[in-house]
């Protein structure tokens, strides 16, 4: 087992244009800080995709967490760590 308890990585997300963290765990488990803002948002943050929406005219939707920014840093951290 790894000696790391978690490593995280703040990305910039076109997918939600926002910034989110990354997390991995020591079990390979993953976690995106811009997921559950994203896919269950309170009002503020409804108002906020919509205008992002409209400015951008693209639809902001978050990929949920089987994204490929996770999984490619998932990937990342599992090489580094040699398994």
């Amino acid at each position: 087992m790894t000696s790391w308890q978690v490593t995280a990585k703040t990305i910039y997300c076109d997918a939600v244009d926002d910034e989110v963290t990354h997390l991995i765990y020591r079990d390979f488990s993953a976690r995106c800080t811009g997921c559950q803002k994203y896919t269950q948002p309170d009002e503020v943050t409804l108002r906020l995709i919509r205008a992002k929406q409209r400015k951008l005219k693209r639809v902001i939707k978050c990929e949920g967490e089987g994204c490929p920014r996770i999984e490619a840093y998932r990937q990342q951290i599992r090489k580094e760590d040699g398994k």
